[in-house]
């Protein structure tokens, strides 16, 4: 078994190697200091603006892409946002994958397994709440506001297995973003249609 420092040189070595080369996915990992492009769209901005959400740039950053500037109501947003955070929960789930390869510590394998569990668990609600708040925004509601503690949990597995690893703590911390999108978004449709469910 490896040491932990020849391990934390493996991870750095790993992470510095993959940050260089290109995602095969087309998730959104904005980065904060990038200046938008495109010009966001009242439902974009709206969302962005709210109280709810914890990082308005990153919001207005993600949600720059064509598509979703073109879309033409909430729910159409919100299927949009949650594709875009399955997409990045896959992106980030590729990077647990890839490290988990690497030899690591009992320990930093049981908290990476956690992970991926949360991960997968991440894309299929995503997933899942993409389909359902157009029938049933209260239920995608709460679908996608119980990601956060799964992330949570990885987080803490991470921590308390020393894991540190930049990406891992990216992504993590992205993924709480999206949720927090997509928990803001199916509220607004809940609101919209209060008697329709």
């Amino acid at each position: 078994m490896a040491p932990p420092n020849q391990l934390c040189l493996v991870l750095v070595i790993f992470l510095s190697v993959f940050s260089l080369s290109s995602l095969s996915t087309s998730a959104i990992i904005p980065k904060a200091n990038v200046s938008l492009s495109i010009p966001s769209s009242e439902l974009v901005e709206n969302l962005c603006n709210s109280k709810a959400i914890p990082n308005r740039r990153f919001c207005l950053k993600a949600l720059s892409t064509p598509e979703v500037i073109a879309a033409v109501d909430t729910t159409q947003l919100g299927t949009l946002i949650m594709k875009l955070g399955a997409a990045n929960a896959k992106a980030t789930l590729n990077v647990y994958n890839e490290i988990i390869k690497k030899p690591g510590s009992p320990q930093a394998l049981e908290a990476l397994n956690c992970c991926v569990e949360a991960y997968k668990y991440a894309i299929l609600s995503f997933e899942m709440v993409s389909s359902e708040s157009v029938e049933d925004p209260q239920t995608a509601n709460y679908d996608v506001a119980v990601i956060g503690p799964e992330i949570a949990n990885c987080e803490k597995e991470l921590i308390n297995a020393m894991v540190r690893a930049h990406r891992l703590l990216a992504g993590n911390r992205f993924m709480k973003y999206y949720v927090s999108m997509g928990y803001e978004i199916t509220s607004t449709l809940e609101l919209e249609n209060p008697n329709e469910y």
